[in-house]
């Protein structure tokens, strides 16, 4: 019994005390903006397509560029880009529909992917403050390439971490991976004690952007609202007092797959890059089956009403988010952290809900809210991605203090 007893005092001792929090948030994007209004005129001119004038009109209109007959827009201001001009003209393949290109592609992500993640990750650990030696654990999602050794490791190196660093690669996992990351983040940090978790997701367009054709009008929409970005987030157990600062815990993640939802979110790599499969009714299948997994996350915070919560939901597109809170009722300014983050940027797949989050917790300050959730104690955080896949995380805002 003695031995059991000792066991279980071992066992005790390598956990955390508290939940997972984050600690920091970092983000980036490549130097290059294209103004949504003007991108379509790019992406013809770059493609070669301009005499495909149906296509062009479904972008500028029924495809969500700028929807002219009922008076609505995408909800995009900009979009950032690691490709330009002068990059795609020097690989022509990727300017084509399905001319071979994966190799083209792949140099590219292999190269950007972690330089971007480490822009993103520089600003984290500067908010942070603490040494990079302290850095125990790194996990790392991307939707952009495949490569052995990963983008994790490339990252560390880049950073100078540790090279006993314990790292997770996660390949993808598209639109969700930001919820993902923070589900295995917290995983590691609360059964670790003293972990700190460089939590990382970084994406670029290079591995999907291609020329238009009528026989895949699903690459109209990723034409019309992806873009490129990184984000990072320091998560860590038991802050220490006076030397970091939580900015939220994170009490709860859960996952799901929609029912009726096989095919509706799709990504084939090919010898032409990844190509993507779209069903038209994906914000309809979101509103229609969602219900019961905000329920059981909203469980975990007392169930309190939908318009008692923050939301930081991942920008898909205008239309999933007018489902959503058509849906839940919710009131205009639950979807603003969101909304702002898809008209500044567009949606850049899994980096897009961590940038959610960081604009939550500055409309906040900005607000003079009491807590980091605009007021609220309990949010949600909401991906939605490939299965079709919807993953949670319930967080509990920290009050604001100078």
């Amino acid at each position: 019994m003695a031995n059991n007893d000792n066991v279980t005092t071992a066992y005790k001792h390598q956990r955390a005390k508290g939940p997972a929090t984050v600690l920091a948030i970092g983000k980036a994007v490549p130097p290059t903006a294209y103004p949504q209004s003007e991108y379509p005129d790019f992406f013809f001119d770059v493609t070669n397509t301009n005499h495909k004038t149906d296509l062009k009109t479904k972008i500028l209109s029924n495809l969500v560029i700028c929807d002219i007959s009922a008076g609505k827009n995408s909800g995009i201001n900009k979009r950032y880009f690691h490709f330009t001009e002068e990059i795609l003209k020097a690989n022509p393949a990727m300017c084509t529909y399905k001319e071979p290109s994966l190799n083209v592609r792949q140099d590219i992500a292999i190269r950007e992917v972690p330089r971007l993640a480490e822009k993103a990750a520089i600003q984290a650990l500067a908010e942070w403050g603490q040494s990079r030696d302290e850095i125990t654990h790194v996990v790392f999602a991307t939707t952009s390439g495949v490569n052995m050794p990963g983008a994790d490791l490339t990252l560390t190196r880049l950073l100078g971490l540790n090279p006993m660093v314990k790292r997770t690669m996660l390949y993808q996992q598209g639109c969700f991976g930001g919820a993902t990351v923070l589900r295995v983040a917290k995983d590691l940090a609360e059964n670790n004690k003293g972990a700190r978790v460089l939590t990382v997701v970084s994406e670029l367009t290079c591995v999907t952007f291609r020329a238009p054709n009528e026989e895949h009008l699903d690459n109209l929409v990723g034409s019309a609202i992806f873009g490129d970005g990184a984000a990072c987030l320091i998560i860590g157990s038991d802050p220490v007092p006076q030397v970091e600062r939580p900015h939220f815990e994170i009490h709860w993640s859960g996952e799901t797959i929609l029912p009726e939802s096989d095919g509706a979110i799709e990504g084939r790599l090919t010898e032409a890059g990844l190509i993507f499969h779209l069903l038209k009714d994906v914000p309809g299948l979101i509103s229609r089956n969602t219900l019961p997994i905000f329920t059981k996350a909203a469980e975990v915070a007392g169930s309190p009403g939908w318009n008692n919560l923050f939301w930081c939901v991942h920008p898909g597109g205008r239309a999933i988010l007018d489902e959503v809170e058509r849906t839940l009722s919710l009131k205009p300014e639950k979807m603003r952290a969101t909304r702002d983050v898809l008209y500044d940027y567009g949606n850049m797949s899994g980096a897009s809900v961590l940038f959610v989050l960081d604009q939550m917790r500055k409309l906040s300050a900005e607000q003079n809210s009491t807590t980091t959730g605009q007021g609220c104690d309990w949010g949600l955080v909401v991906g939605f991605g490939p299965g079709l896949t919807v993953e949670v995380s319930v967080l509990k805002a920290v009050p604001i203090t100078d």
